[in-house]
């Protein structure tokens, strides 16, 4: 165990969205353990967007990476002013490895020499235990435990935060239908699902369920090629949320009676939200990166093939998007209406 003043802290995780999401809890954790704790978190700008006014969060840092060396250069700068007791690096990459050496801490807290990648270990003064590889949440709960302070409860506090309910009930004031939200597309095309099966999967939520379609996500040019294919092909037209914002996406994520994502970020929100969510996985291995601990019943696992016992591991699988059909996720949505919807028909309060 690391015996360390928790006065202050500073987390190295700038990351996507997903993965700021699974911070959360560590940060949660901190504070439930020393109330007094002023936490620092660098973060790349999009996910800042996310949890700018958490109640555990007390500072943000912004690492933008679009600017090159630039964004060192500021965030070195940054970092001289400020003293921490602990710094913990979630991250295996050289970039946070360098930002964690610009942090004025004696503990430096980064992943075992057999997971962190590009030599990260040489920037951190202290490593948790080697572990096998687990789910995402529980790999970050190892800092935790490494620092002797419970995870559990496990709690995300992701919102909507008092002030944004006025929009929230707005927005869904147009509708007259449970809303099904739809997340289009994701980071990467490999992660992603047809948009003609999702047009397909659209029409038979209004048709045969009496759901409301509402899309949603960023207005990458993926996404917005993604919306189009879905707008053109679906007989009943859907919603479109895009570019709403991620403070907007709680929203809507949170008043939503079930959510239908890929591995993306707005997936892991649904489940911090504690909202049903149909997820979609065959490029990323759904025991590391798939719900966490929840809606497994809602789960399209194409990551494995039929009767493979896989390990937890980070291999990527490209083209297995493919293999989920629509009467797959309509099968998952048939389940959802028998085991869920009723505890789930409206925004929570």
């Amino acid at each position: 165990m690391i015996d360390v003043p928790l006065r202050r802290v500073c987390v190295v995780m700038m990351s996507a969205v997903g993965d700021a999401v699974h911070v959360l809890p560590v940060i949660n954790a901190l504070k439930r353990h020393s109330p007094k704790v002023h936490i620092t978190w660098i973060l790349q700008p999009g996910p800042a967007t996310l949890v700018r006014g958490h109640r555990s969060v007390d500072e943000i840092l912004i690492f933008d990476r679009s600017k090159g060396v630039r964004a060192f250069v500021d965030m070195r700068r940054a970092l001289a002013a400020r003293e921490f007791d602990l710094a913990i690096n979630l991250q295996v990459y050289f970039k946070a490895g360098i930002v964690t050496q610009f942090t004025h801490a004696p503990v430096k807290l980064g992943f075992d020499r057999a997971r962190a990648r590009d030599f990260n270990w040489v920037f951190t003064t202290h490593r948790i235990p080697p572990h096998a590889q687990q789910h995402v949440q529980d790999q970050y709960f190892e800092f935790l435990t490494a620092l002797n302070i419970p995870h559990e409860p496990v709690e995300w506090d992701l919102g909507p935060w008092p002030d944004e309910r006025a929009w929230q009930r707005e927005f869904f004031s147009r509708f007259d239908r449970p809303v099904a939200s739809i997340v289009v597309a994701t980071s990467k095309p490999q992660k992603d699902w047809l948009p003609e099966r999702w047009a397909e999967v659209v029409d038979a939520l209004w048709h045969d369920f009496e759901l409301q379609p509402v899309l949603v996500g960023g207005r990458s040019a993926r996404e917005v090629r993604a919306e189009e294919t879905i707008m053109q092909r679906a007989r009943q037209q859907p919603h479109t949320a895009l570019g709403s914002g991620l403070r907007n996406l709680v929203g809507i994520l949170d008043g939503s009676a079930l959510v239908m994502s890929p591995d993306t970020g707005p997936l892991h929100m649904a489940v911090a939200l504690d909202r049903p969510v149909v997820s979609l996985l065959g490029y990323t291995n759904p025991k590391r990166t798939g719900p966490y601990r929840k809606f497994h019943d809602l789960m399209i696992d194409a990551y494995g093939d039929a009767g493979e016992t896989y390990p937890i591991s980070m291999e990527n699988r490209p083209d297995r998007m493919e293999r989920i059909t629509v009467r797959d996720v309509l099968d998952r949505v048939d389940r959802w209406r028998s085991a869920y919807q009723s505890a789930v028909s409206a925004p929570k309060s």
